[in-house]
């Protein structure tokens, strides 16, 4: 995870990609992407592997370069910017720290004072489910809990924007399910804009307002769903009906695509 500042004004979170194109000498990446990321919108970004969407990411933080233009709240990203934070899927704790400390790593950096971090860590410890855990160190917990540390860790700067990165990859199906509910859960809480990478379209439909589609070489926006399931959402949302139409529309345009990729690497 990588944390780059405290959040602004409650409606802050608004992202906007203009024509970005990422190359790495003669290969591109992706090209001409245009998204837009409502304040407090959750948006599923898919497609097949190698597709880009992990490098999509780490540009609208200002890690990686591109050409085009990014900007969050108006403002033109050239670095990582202030307000956002980053769960990548191998958890990213500092072995040699607590759940307490790693939490409060994010804030240490940014300069918060003492008594702010000791009033807030707690709070964000507790908003994971790991009260208790504080002094635990991560080859003490399960791949579940830390990954709770680690939402905790980005969710304690109070970033406007959340960016995951296939977030719940690393860890088995059943605590994934876990985390999935509890995420939402706790965005029903402290609502945030939220761009969630997975490779998991029931994920995808689950988790997002839009789930958006990356296809091609380069790839490029296929498709920008909207999906209109009702919030909040539980593992009812599973067995609607509507659940299962839009699971399929998301599968059946990306099909043809995986397959074609498959042989495109195999040639």
């Amino acid at each position: 995870m990588t944390i780059t500042g405290i959040a602004g004004e409650a409606e802050a979170g608004h992202i906007s990609v203009r024509g970005l194109t990422k190359r790495y000498g003669d290969l591109t990446v992706f090209s001409k992407i245009d998204l837009t990321v409502r304040a407090r919108e959750i948006v599923a970004l898919v497609g097949p592997s190698g597709c880009g969407k992990t490098t999509l990411l780490r540009c609208i933080d200002g890690l990686l370069p591109a050409d085009g233009e990014i900007s969050i709240d108006g403002k033109r990203v050239t670095e990582p910017p202030e307000g956002v934070a980053v769960v990548f899927q191998h958890f990213g704790l500092f072995p040699w720290k607590t759940v307490y400390d790693n939490v409060a790593y994010g804030l240490r950096m940014a300069g918060v004072d003492a008594a702010e971090i000791a009033r807030r860590v707690p709070n964000f410890i507790g908003l994971v489910g790991l009260t208790g855990f504080e002094k635990a160190y991560p080859y003490q917990m399960s791949g579940g809990m830390q990954q709770r540390c680690g939402l905790a860790r980005a969710l304690a700067i109070e970033p406007s924007v959340l960016l995951m990165d296939e977030p719940f990859a690393a860890v088995d199906a059943q605590t994934r399910e876990i985390l999935q509910f509890e995420l939402l859960r706790i965005w029903e809480r402290r609502p945030t804009t939220m761009v969630f990478v997975t490779h998991s379209i029931e994920e995808a439909v689950l988790m997002g307002d839009r789930v958006v589609v990356l296809q091609g070489r380069p790839s490029h926006i296929d498709q920008d769903i909207d999906i209109d399931l009702p919030r909040p959402r539980s593992r009812e949302t599973l067995s609607d009906p509507r659940f299962a139409e839009l699971r399929e529309r998301v599968w059946a345009n990306l099909m043809n695509e995986a397959r074609r990729a498959e042989f495109q690497l195999g040639a």
